[in-house]
């Protein structure tokens, strides 16, 4: 039987030398930014908030809440939850067609005031191997509750989407490794973007403990 060994991972990132100070700036240049520039925005924000995602879940809709003060059009675009059906495109266009649509139905543009511009950012995902081996289900579930929460990130978030498996690492290894289609499943049927990363640690431990308990 193969082992399931976990990568923690960090996050290189970079700035791209483009800023916006009011919701007009934001819709422009989000039409030209590198598409890896929405993944950072969207995706990776997950990775940055370990405990808490908060109301609003990417850092397009915290900047206009927070620093540009429209809640309104926060609360628009915290509503776009990334998923595995949406691609980086599809979440480009669909802020750009909020902002542009909120933009169409006030006269005064909204803008940075007493806050900070939105510095557009792009990241890379570095995989760091841990010493961390399991071969049983007690053993997965006993260290997932020790393991960085980064780990969760790069198991999870970033296998299914910039490795392009479709499918976490977690729920591969449970179904082909240990022959636990049903607990693979649950654990893929969990909408990852509703949770932080320590309220996904939790919940997948809780899984493995139920299917513990049925042997």
């Amino acid at each position: 039987m193969e082992e399931f060994q976990f990568t923690d991972c960090i996050e290189i990132k970079q700035l791209l030398g483009k800023k916006a100070d009011d919701e007009k700036e934001l819709m422009e240049l989000l039409e030209e930014i590198p598409i890896d520039s929405i993944y950072y925005h969207t995706h990776s924000y997950f990775l940055r908030h370990f405990y808490i995602v908060g109301p609003f879940s990417n850092d397009f809709a915290n900047w206009v809440a927070v620093q540009v003060r429209d809640k309104v059009l926060g609360e628009k675009l915290s509503a776009i939850i990334p998923s595995r059906q949406n691609t980086l495109e599809d979440i480009r266009a669909e802020i750009i067609d909020i902002i542009d649509n909120h933009l169409s139905s006030i006269k005064v543009i909204p803008s940075v005031v007493y806050g900070f511009p939105f510095y557009f950012m792009q990241s890379k995902i570095i995989s760091i191997p841990t010493q961390i081996r399991v071969a049983t289900l007690k053993d997965f579930r006993d260290a997932l509750a020790i393991i960085d929460a980064s780990a969760i990130y790069n198991h999870i978030f970033e296998a299914r989407m910039r490795v392009r498996k479709g499918r976490s690492d977690f729920a591969i290894w449970l179904e082909e490794g240990l022959g636990l289609k049903a607990l693979a499943e649950k654990i893929e049927m969990m909408d990852a973007y509703m949770y932080s990363l320590e309220g996904l640690r939790e919940k997948i431990i809780s899984l493995c403990d139920d299917q513990l308990k049925r042997g």
